[in-house]
Order: structure tokens, then sequence, then C-alpha cells
């Protein structure tokens, strides 16, 4: 998109895990603690990196802050866009 003329501008495709609204914070705690662990491993990262994926962890918290602005963002674009779904 930069050089489409719109400067600063960077898309991402993530993949991540997450639960239901609502899920018990204990829960979410833990699955994010084993997921963490698992993406430590170095087959797990090797395999991924022949994707093309950078592995990235952190608490499910930030996670969510990451999704929220994400979410900002698009909402955004396609308004001043004018998109609408068909």
């Amino acid at each position: 998109m930069i050089e489409g003329g719109i400067p600063d501008f960077v898309a991402l495709t993530f993949t991540g895990v997450v639960a239901p609204a609502g899920t018990p914070a204990t829960i979410v705690a833990k699955l994010s603690a084993a997921i963490n662990e698992s993406l430590k491993s170095a087959d797990i990262v090797a395999a991924l990196g022949k994707l093309g994926a950078e592995v990235r962890t952190g608490p499910a918290q930030e996670f969510a802050a990451f999704i929220a602005k994400e979410r900002a963002m698009w909402i955004d674009v396609v308004t001043r866009a004018g998109i609408k779904a068909e």
C-alpha cells in the first residue's frame, strides 16, 4: 500500500488462539501458559519458520490489545473507503 501512495500502511496476517468471551481468567491463563510454552520448542519454531511465520509469545491480554487495535484500524479503513457488505 505504501507503493500506492498510502504512507506508513502495513497490513499483517496473523494466527492466534482465542477463547469465547466470558472464559474464566484462570482457564485463559492456563491455556496461554501452555501455548506459550509449546511455542518455545525449536521444532515448532523451525516448522513455522519454513512457512514464513514469526513466532511471538506473550500474555493473553497483549494479544487481546493487538486484536482490538487491528479491529479499530480496519473499521476505520472500511468506513473511509465506504465499503459495504454485499
